[in-house]
């Protein structure tokens, strides 16, 4: 360390790097102190968390952990981690505790990155990327409170600096290089399994290395000997990082070979899908296009970076002894994106589960600029390029080229600094919803508004529940006030200290007009983007106030100001529906965009059969949600009560055009095909729904019916069905229900040969 600091004594690259680092260790905690939960702390890794850390505190008694596939599964340290710090020292807001070690990890993504960059090509494409990574927004704003893909994303960085490291120093490894590789690639194993790609990476770049750049003397005998011992030395390393992964994953401790197996394929095929708003339309999480990651990238990160990476491009390339390592960078970068989109992954929320590939990203652009401006000070100080390194002026060299290299390396941060304005503004205007970020190629958050998710981790629930809590007005009768909310476990933390006057409980957005509350929290994700981007419906008339990122609300408060809709609902559950009917007008007349009390209108006046007074609030729900799966579902129930057959048909496509999982769409237009005694339309609707692995009893006798019609026998029928089954879903990566219905086909089949 002493040697570092008289090497660099001169350098004011290393000075500047040294005082970002300072800066940055205090500066991204602090932030954090600001910042809300997010969706999956409470509800999921915190439960987990103390579960396994019961597991570790008993000696391994308390088994319950080992019970949760679907957590486990997952892993983690940070959470369990969290959980220790917390009970040891007594602490009340956990949430804060783990915002800040969140951050610490944060901080280290970017340190890592500077670190790496500096390796590559010196302190001033280190600057460049410390700069580029805490200019981030995504990056940043994740920093504050995603105990999982920023965790990753920092472990996998600081992994990948030691493996880039190992490489850097064969055929004489370090120890300690290896050592704290070992321990930086099983935190993030334990994170995320795929952090064991890094060693994959190292044995990729060595035989690059030997066998393309080193070509000349791969040849050679000691060459071969020297690169064997080289690899049972990463693969000791990579055996020792098993261990430790072992020890901090209790999942996998008792059979950890079948276990990790099991783990590999089934994460491989994650099994939940949510609906995301990408480019104006809801869409399943495991059907978004294949651009899905590489589009919501380029759409959020830095116009800065993406020039520094052109600029890496350009100019990284040009020396010879450059081209190795520019290639290894270029690979961390690419692969992972380019598998996301290869294997169809089931991806959502913007590309978090993408954001370990980014921090490399950031290397290559902070080492394009910093090869850029070698270019430019070659050209203007008649120098060869890259002949000095940045920063580090030779004591000969004349004081008018000493003086130009200023000016350049002046001028480049001025023009860096210049390029990041948008994010500056953002990071100050927005805090701490930093993650909410879209660039100027999206046309910023107006251009993004209702085409693109925005706070999808919830984030803004934790300002909504302080702004309640300092602004609420008491109930007249004195009971505690009732906040529905939407995102229920992030709500309930921050109300934990004020339960005398307050409850929470779980309220849909849709249905918030049916449940008795005072205040109401409700995010925008999940909302249909036409009710969103409509001013007339949007904000409902009784918000009382709204958190905004750039004048856009992300979160909204409402206020009872009457519960007619509520007293509609109940007399309705009670068949009362005179009395019904009376509140639910009266409630619809005060906000005609209430979207619970226009659906149990449509509900009640198609129960009894009053079509035009249904089709009435149809119509007036479609005027604002014209996508929106229910109220379709009775239009098309509408027409065909109206016997207007082609119009129910073209309504239930539209409904499977918008939401291709609306099982009961597909039935009603089977049916319709069936009237119609369009067979081959009826199968190729059902057809649609195997391939979305909608299979259900309905689903299976409606194929027979289908297969019988044309002279199959029933054992035949069910033969086609269990196949077909059982193909689709092998294709959905669902291998244990389809093995019962290959078991059924092959048994059927061997019973006919008998």
């Amino acid at each position: 360390m002493k040697k570092l600091f008289i090497d660099n004594k001169k350098n004011p690259w290393f000075w500047a790097f040294l005082a970002i680092a300072v800066i940055l260790f205090f500066l991204v905690p602090i932030m954090s102190l600001d910042a809300g939960n997010s969706g999956d702390e409470d509800g999921f890794q915190i439960p987990y968390a103390e579960q396994v850390y019961n597991f570790y505190v008993t000696g391994g008694q308390d088994t319950t952990c080992l019970t949760n596939d679907d957590m486990g599964m997952h892993g983690g340290f940070f959470d369990p981690l969290a959980v220790a710090i917390v009970k040891a020292f007594d602490i009340n807001d956990y949430a804060t505790t783990r915002h800040l070690m969140n951050s610490f990890f944060g901080y280290l993504g970017m340190l890592f990155a500077a670190l790496l960059a500096y390796r590559l090509a010196g302190w001033r494409a280190g600057v460049f990327t410390f700069i580029l990574m805490f200019l981030s927004p995504r990056y940043l704003g994740h920093s504050f409170n995603n105990p999982k893909d920023l965790i990753f994303a920092a472990t996998m960085m600081g992994s990948l600096y030691y493996g880039f490291r190992l490489v850097m120093e064969y055929p004489k490894p370090k120890i300690s290089t290896s050592v704290m590789l070992a321990i930086f690639t099983a935190l993030a194993v334990v994170s995320r399994f795929a952090g064991y790609l890094v060693f994959a990476y190292i044995v990729l770049f060595l035989f690059v290395y030997h066998f393309i750049v080193n070509r000349k003397n791969c040849l050679k005998k000691d060459a071969w000997n020297t690169v064997g011992r080289y690899f049972i030395y990463v693969a000791a390393t990579a055996i020792v990082t098993f261990l430790l992964a072992i020890a901090m994953w209790p999942y996998i401790m008792d059979t950890p070979v079948k276990t990790t197996m099991k783990i590999v394929t089934e994460m491989s095929k994650y099994a939940i899908s949510l609906r995301q708003l990408f480019e104006g339309s809801l869409i399943w999480s495991d059907m978004l296009p294949w651009y899905y990651t590489p589009k919501y990238i380029m759409m959020t990160i830095p116009i800065a970076v993406m020039i520094g990476i052109l600029l890496f491009f350009v100019f990284c390339w040009r020396k010879k002894e450059d081209r190795f390592w520019a290639f290894c960078v270029l690979f961390t970068v690419i692969f992972p994106i380019f598998y996301i989109v290869y294997t169809h992954a089931n991806v959502y929320g913007g590309w978090r589960h993408a954001m370990f590939a980014y921090p490399p990203m950031v290397v290559a652009a902070g080492w394009g600029i910093d090869a850029f401006l070698k270019w430019v000070t070659g050209k203007i100080c008649g120098e060869t390029v890259g002949a000095t390194d940045s920063g580090d002026e030779e004591h000969s060299v004349s004081t008018d080229k000493t003086t130009k290299r200023v000016i350049v390396n002046v001028a480049g941060v001025v023009l860096l600094l210049c390029s990041l304005i948008g994010p500056i503004r953002h990071i100050i205007a927005n805090h701490p919803y930093e993650y909410v970020y879209f660039n100027s190629l999206a046309g910023g958050i107006d251009g993004a508004y209702g085409r693109y998710e925005m706070d999808y981790y919830y984030h803004s629930t934790r300002e909504a529940s302080e702004w309640i809590i300092a602004n609420a007005e008491p109930n007249e009768d004195g009971s505690k006030i009732k906040v529905g909310t939407w995102h229920f476990h992030s709500v309930k933390y921050f109300f934990r200290n004020d339960t005398a006057r307050f409850r929470t409980d779980f309220v849909r957005w849709y249905e918030k007009g049916n449940n008795d509350w005072d205040y109401a929290i409700f995010t925008i994700t999940g909302m249909q983007p036409e009710q969103i981007t409509n001013k007339e419906a949007f904000p409902p008339k009784n918000f009382v106030h709204t958190i905004e990122v750039d004048g856009k609300p992300i979160c909204l408060i409402l206020k009872r100001t009457d519960k007619n809709d509520l007293l509609g609902f109940k007399y309705r559950k009670e068949n009362k529906i005179d009395s019904s009917l009376y509140f639910l007008t009266k409630a619809i007349d005060a906000d005609p965009y209430n979207e619970a009390v226009l659906t149990n209108l449509v509900e009640i006046y198609m129960a009894v059969n009053q079509l035009d007074s249904a089709k009435k609030y149809i119509d007036m729900t479609l005027k604002f949600m014209p996508k929106n799966d229910v109220t379709n579902y009775y239009l098309g129930q509408y027409y065909l009560s109206k016997n207007q057959i082609d119009d129910a048909e073209k309504t239930y496509k539209k409904i499977i055009a918008n939401n291709v999982l609306s099982t009961q769409a597909y039935y009603m237009l089977c049916n319709i095909y069936f009237q119609k005694r369009d067979l081959n339309a009826a199968e190729k609707v059902l057809n649609k729904l195997i391939e979305a692995g909608r299979i259900d009893q309905n689903l299976a006798g409606a194929l027979i019916q289908i297969y019988k019609s044309r002279g199959m026998s029933e054992n035949d029928a069910y033969r086609k069905l269990y196949k077909k089954f059982a193909d689709s879903l092998e294709a959905l990566g669902k291998k244990e229900e389809a093995k019962t219905y290959r078991d059924a086909y092959n048994q059927m089949k061997q019973s006919i040969r008998f």
